[in-house]
């Protein structure tokens, strides 16, 4: 993959990561349950988004990574093996840092 695609991938999925971000944190109201008065849908809802946010807050934190690697000359190889990891899986996960195999095996 040319870097000029790889930093296209990785912006759009910082975008995408940071506008979720932003709703998650309370930039957009919750248009699910705009009336909630229950205040165990509440507690609810703010756990799972708690743990969507730290689930966006990782993707950010690995879309940099890949960032880095990038400038670094080292986008595209497998962190540990060194295999390329194909354009393909790229392009749907442009933060990839290990092929599909290895990332199967970490579980």
């Amino acid at each position: 993959m040319d870097d000029a695609r790889a930093r296209e991938l990785l912006a759009d999925a910082r975008g995408t990561a940071e506008a979720e971000l932003t709703r998650l944190q309370g930039g957009e109201p919750d248009e699910e349950n705009p009336d909630s008065g229950d205040a165990a849908n509440d507690l609810r809802d703010d756990s799972i988004d708690a743990g969507r946010a730290e689930e966006i807050r990782d993707r950010l934190a690995a879309i940099e990574r890949a960032e880095q690697r990038l400038a670094a000359g080292t986008y595209g190889t497998s962190i540990e093996s060194g295999d390329a990891i194909p354009d393909g899986r790229l392009e749907l996960v442009p933060w990839a840092d290990r092929t599909v195999a290895e990332e199967s095996r970490l579980g």
